[in-house]
């Protein structure tokens, strides 16, 4: 079967290209500035800093848009845990907003009920591949002066009534984990027009080395002044986010690539979508008018279990029966995992966490729709095999309509 690889562009060539330089560190090498430039001008904004996750990328964010220690940050009740460790890496409250029950997309209303004056950030994210509602966000921002952070991790080229989505906030931000449109293995990128974020997020993920700028991340560009004994290298306090030169040229060759890795997905979950049809027990993720869908994954909720009577996990096993590869159960609404209801996360620092407590309703939408969402794959490598698992789950639907 053709096109069983994802990487089947230059990847190979640019890997040997690094290794047959004498620079493999981002430090000094060029390879992540290509990137940058390249990531930069594919989506339109003045700056991009690559990372080497995409947590990774979110934790410099909020250090860039001024989250400070005791801050609070708002973000949706149905993402993954890593919004959450984020905003605890930064020393800052994370705060929970609900999410809409037919889009699963955060909750406009709820950022507002959620809004204090210890608010310093919130972060928005494009879940599955679709975007928030932006123009209520950016609203809400406008009015009470609070940066929006973009996660768009799984929301590659999407478009939000024409923008690209990630140049809509303050930030943007991607990951290039192994799942993800584009990948590298691990990685992650943020997007933005103001140069001081990008110099802050720069420093973060650098060692806050002082000669590290918005679109410059060698630390070592000019060796005469670098290995000077009496230069002085530091001047915030970083960590080592960076994205190594293989990771980049990696990266690099996949970015090359991002319509078409996009479209395959778009079009495999049309595939599956077609399927569906008019299954009242299989209820698609709603795309708004003016809403583009890139489909890192095709969500869905499932009303089997009144509907059929078939539950969740049952209706799973079904499906591999008839030949799919199985279905993702959507990760828990964060702040019901173990680390925060069980209150692990305050060994972060005491002084800012001991009286904060999460508990079961907090966000009740998000918690009636989570354990109900399948996540059918759209990750295939060709159209083929994604006709073959489409074909699988319509053969299980007709069983019962």
């Amino acid at each position: 079967m053709k096109n069983t690889s994802k990487y089947l562009g230059n990847e190979l060539n640019y890997i040997n290209k690094v290794l047959n330089s004498e620079k493999w560190s981002s430090t000094e090498g060029t390879w992540t500035g290509r990137l940058e430039r390249e990531f930069a001008e594919k989506f339109g904004t003045k700056h991009a800093v690559a990372f080497n996750s995409g947590t990774s990328t979110l934790h410099a964010s909020l250090v860039a848009v001024g989250v400070k220690p005791g801050d609070e940050v708002i973000s949706p009740a149905l993402t993954v845990i890593m919004n959450t460790s984020a905003t605890i890496h930064a020393n800052a409250v994370p705060v929970y907003a609900d999410v809409l029950p037919d889009t699963f997309t955060i909750d406009p209303e709820d950022i507002k009920r959620k809004i204090t004056p210890k608010t310093k950030a919130i972060m928005v994210v494009g879940l599955y591949g679709l975007p928030c509602n932006m123009d209520e966000i950016m609203d809400i921002s406008n009015e009470y002066g609070i940066p929006i952070i973009e996660d768009n991790a799984e929301c590659y080229l999407s478009k939000y009534k024409g923008k690209m989505t990630g140049t809509i906030g303050d930030i943007g931000s991607y990951s290039f984990e192994g799942s993800k449109h584009l990948s590298c293995g691990e990685g992650g990128i943020i997007i933005t027009d103001d140069e001081n974020y990008a110099e802050i997020a720069r420093k973060v993920g650098g060692h806050g080395f002082k000669n590290l700028k918005a679109d410059e991340g060698r630390v070592k560009a000019d060796l005469n002044i670098f290995q000077n004994p009496n230069y002085k290298r530091h001047d915030e306090i970083g960590w080592n986010y960076r994205l190594s030169e293989i990771s980049s040229a990696i990266a690099l060759a996949q970015l090359e690539r991002v319509d078409e890795l996009v479209d395959l997905r778009i079009k495999s979950a049309k595939l599956f979508l077609d399927v569906i049809g008019e299954c009242d027990f299989l209820i698609p993720q709603k795309v708004p008018d003016n809403f583009g869908h890139s489909y890192w994954t095709l969500g869905v909720k499932y009303e089997g279990d009144k509907n059929i009577g078939i539950s969740w996990q049952d209706f799973r096993k079904e499906y591999i029966n008839e030949g799919g590869d199985g279905i993702y159960g959507c990760w828990s609404v964060p702040y019901l995992e173990p680390v925060m209801s069980n209150r692990n996360f305050i060994n972060r620092c005491f002084e800012i966490y001991n009286d904060i407590y999460y508990n079961r309703g907090i966000c009740p939408v998000a918690e009636r729709v989570q354990p109900k969402i399948m996540q059918f794959k759209t990750n295939y490598r060709n159209l083929e095999l994604a006709e073959m698992k489409a074909e699988s789950l319509y053969k299980l639907i007709r069983k019962y309509i």
